[in-house]
């Protein structure tokens, strides 16, 4: 099934704690359906020392969230938009905007 939200699409949560932020996605974990995004769900995290380059304390890293919970931002609008898919011309398939029609690139 083709994804419809791909590492670097700006998302918007629309649920949550969380609720109302804006990021882009780092990373799509497609077997649990979640998404790592930019500044959104960070948690503290203790670390052990890892050699010389690495020392131990506590790090900020952020943790997944569900794509059930995040909506792909028009490119156009810049409003929450659903995400269509549409086959052109050339045989290539591609997302679409649902609100404005606009394809979107990435």
């Amino acid at each position: 099934m083709a994804a419809r939200i791909r590492k670097g699409d700006t998302v918007l949560v629309i649920s949550g704690a969380e609720r109302g932020k804006r990021g882009e996605v780092l990373r799509v974990i497609p077997a649990e359906q979640r998404a790592v995004v930019q500044g959104v769900h960070v948690m503290k995290r203790h670390t052990k020392p890892r050699g010389m380059g690495q020392p131990g304390g506590i790090v900020s890293v952020e943790g997944a969230i569900h794509l059930s919970n995040l909506a792909l931002v028009d490119p156009k609008s810049g409003k929450p938009t659903k995400v269509g898919f549409r086959v052109l011309d050339d045989g290539r398939k591609v997302r679409v905007a649902r609100a404005t029609g606009q394809v979107i690139e990435g």
